[in-house]
């Protein structure tokens, strides 16, 4: 077994209302105020959006993700109205927004739960981040060669947005390194230039094979996540992230349709024509060209994923044609789709050019 030490010295920096990912809270606003388009105009399609988002039913990946898409605003209002509800559903760990889904999911919330605590010095908010490293560093379940499973003895492409982006944002490097290349070694197809869904330790082997839009989605916006909270004295390991990240880019680029969508499953062509992964796929492009890591020659293609995305919006703010919940395996509506579509949209508007296209 994989055995890790763990420092809480790590949670200093909430203690003194310093921030572990300047990069991104310098661009979040206090206010609260609503983001607008990039020209200080108010989008009402985002607005839309956002208020449907609110009204789903979430468990507790969609609570944690979408908690980041108000982050990736830099609506720190609901960041920590998100983060304090999180409060609600506690596991047995003390790990927040463990409403079902896997025991690794909750995780999608830590960056909002850290943001809420440093904003409120909320000590419940404090003690759940502390509770939820913890859990991650030292019990969650692992393989041999220390790669958490996502449930069961089971490791998912999903998992790439779970633990990874969380770790490297609390200052543990090394570990999400250690938790990329695990899930990278069973997963990855170089055949296909595509990640494969579901690897059982156990059998060795893959029960789900294919590959999942969702899954390559969840792992670029991951990846992304990782990259840009990497510490600059470790570029050879950034340069490899990079790698991974483009690898999985390309891969999906390859079968991008001219509506700028994708199939369900990537490359099965007779798998229905689905709407997130295109929402996943932009963020992570239109994040690693503002951070740098990818060059600008990825935006074409980015922003006909986001034209794609707007015109799934129905009248009442849902973004119809992702896999739908609870199941997944046809299109209809989610929280993560709705969370992606302003994770995308937040992206977009940082880019420095001057008119997003719409």
């Amino acid at each position: 077994m994989h055995h890790i030490r763990l420092g809480f010295s790590n949670f200093a920096w909430l203690a003194l209302g310093a921030c572990a990912c300047s990069s991104l809270f310098a661009s979040t606003s206090l206010s609260g105020a609503p983001a607008d388009n990039g020209a200080g105009v108010s989008d009402p399609l985002v607005e839309r959006v956002r208020i449907a988002a609110l009204s789903m039913q979430r468990k507790s990946w969609e609570q944690g993700v979408l908690a980041q898409a108000f982050l990736e605003e830099g609506r720190d209002d609901l960041v920590v109205a998100m983060a304090r509800a999180s409060l609600i559903y506690l596991s047995k760990e003390g790990v927040p927004a463990a409403l079902e889904g896997a025991p690794v999911d909750p995780l999608m919330a830590g960056e909002a739960v850290a943001r809420a605590a440093q904003l409120t010095g909320d000590p419940g908010l404090h003690k759940a981040l502390e509770q939820s490293l913890a859990y991650v560093l030292k019990r969650a379940p692992r393989a041999v060669d220390g790669t958490i499973f996502h449930a069961g003895e089971t490791i998912w492409s999903d998992s790439f947005h779970t633990t990874p982006p969380f770790l490297a944002f609390t200052g543990h490097p090394g570990e999400a390194l250690l938790q990329i290349d695990g899930h990278w070694r069973r997963l990855w197809n170089p055949r296909k230039q595509l990640l494969a869904h579901i690897w059982d330790e156990k059998s060795q082997r893959l029960t789900d094979p294919a590959a999942w839009g969702g899954g390559n989605g969840w792992a670029a916006a991951g990846l992304a996540r990782v990259i840009r909270a990497w510490p600059e004295n470790r570029a050879t390991a950034r340069a490899r992230l990079t790698g991974d990240l483009r690898n999985v880019i390309d891969g999906c680029l390859a079968h991008q349709r001219a509506d700028g969508l994708f199939y369900n499953v990537v490359d099965d062509p007779h798998s229905f024509v689905e709407t997130n992964l295109a929402q996943m796929l932009a963020f992570a492009i239109y994040e690693s060209v503002r951070g740098g890591w990818l060059p600008a020659d990825y935006l074409p293609a980015a922003d006909r994923m986001r034209a794609a995305a707007r015109g799934k919006v129905d009248r009442d703010g849902f973004v119809q044609g992702v896999a739908g919940a609870p199941t997944f395996d046809r299109p209809g509506v989610s929280p993560e789709g709705q969370a992606f579509f302003l994770m995308m949209e937040a992206a977009a508007r940082k880019l420095p050019r001057s008119s997003p296209p719409l």
